[in-house]
């Protein structure tokens, strides 16, 4: 969040407040609209509203959790910007990043009724230990009749791009399976989990016999460790390396499909099982570098980041497990 954001968000919520019953208000919403439109509202600064997200964003809190807190920090989120339009018609065409498109988290739902509380966000910030002082307020709730006349559409979302993947590799060739495009959880855990899957199909045949595709999506957290630099993507595929190391013909690819990954210029990262033997004869040491939370300059050093630039929308993240 920064000063651009502020005005950016001021102007849309003028707009907004300026709309009458007979004004038809059409609002674009993508994954990034939470940390694009920071409003806060008084006595809390720009300022420490960048500190508090840096404190969630490193604390390994989940999207969910860290939009409980913005909403109520905010006068543009959590069902407040459709507030200011009514009795303007409000059309939402939204593009999910959240597990689930739940309407009331994407962008943090500035068309959308609230379900969460003061409570909620205070219990967010206890349970991760984050002791800023913040005055936090309510937000209109589901039923609240300033949103009667909003209808919010799910226009783009990980289970379509997931989709299309699953369809691009059965065209390819491959037997195709997806995991689910709701998985969530520290990033090294779930890689471990895809590296197993792979090991299972070469050894066994098990869920699916080579040449085989596994499909996830979903938004993974880092829980941040190290003074490194990289994102959950580059960290997936990093620990996943780690676990395949020898095991066979295994390439893993996980990349976020806005083409970017954490705080750096790559979308994400492709290894395989013979990555970390080659990393190995370059001198580096891959357990390090997961340790440091140092993927993007593993990657780097191996040719391994996948680098896209801005793709200019969010459905979260695509992994790709390609075995045999």
């Amino acid at each position: 969040p920064d000063e651009r954001g502020v005005e950016g968000a001021r102007k849309m919520e003028e707009i907004a407040r300026e709309a009458g019953p007979r004004d038809l208000l059409i609002c674009v919403i993508s994954g990034g609209a939470s940390a694009l439109t920071p409003a806060p509202v008084p006595p809390m600064t720009l300022t420490e509203k960048q500190e508090l997200t840096k404190k969630l964003l490193a604390s390994g809190a989940t999207i969910h959790e860290i939009n409980t807190v913005r909403k109520h920090l905010s006068s543009f989120k959590g069902g407040q910007l459709a507030k200011l339009a009514f009795p303007a018609t409000t059309i939402a065409l939204i593009l999910s990043d959240v597990i689930g498109d739940d309407l009331d988290v994407i962008g943090s739902g500035p068309t959308v009724g609230d379900r969460a509380t003061v409570a909620d966000a205070r219990a967010v910030l206890e349970k991760y230990g984050i002791t800023q002082s913040v005055e936090f307020h309510q937000t209109p709730k589901p039923g609240d009749p300033a949103l009667e006349r909003v209808q919010n559409i799910i226009v783009g979302s990980n289970e379509q791009a997931i989709d299309a993947a699953a369809r691009q590799a059965k065209a390819l060739g491959y037997r195709t399976m997806v995991l689910s495009t709701r998985i969530e959880g520290e990033t090294r855990d779930v890689a471990g989990v895809h590296a197993a899957i792979a090991k299972e199909i070469l050894a066994t045949g098990r869920p699916l016999r080579a040449p085989a595709c596994v499909l996830s999506g979903g938004e993974t957290t880092v829980t941040i460790r190290g003074s490194g630099m990289g994102g959950r993507n580059q960290e997936f595929v990093l620990a996943a390396a780690i676990a395949l190391d020898g095991a066979g013909a295994v390439t893993v690819l996980s990349a976020g499909t806005d083409g970017t990954d954490g705080p750096t210029d790559a979308a994400g990262a492709m290894g395989d099982s013979s990555t970390v033997s080659r990393a190995r004869e370059l001198g580096l040491d891959a357990g390090a570098f997961l340790a440091n939370n140092d993927s993007y300059h593993f990657f780097e050093k191996v040719e391994g980041l996948i680098k896209t630039g801005p793709t200019g929308t969010n459905v979260m993240d695509v992994r790709v497990v390609l075995v045999g």
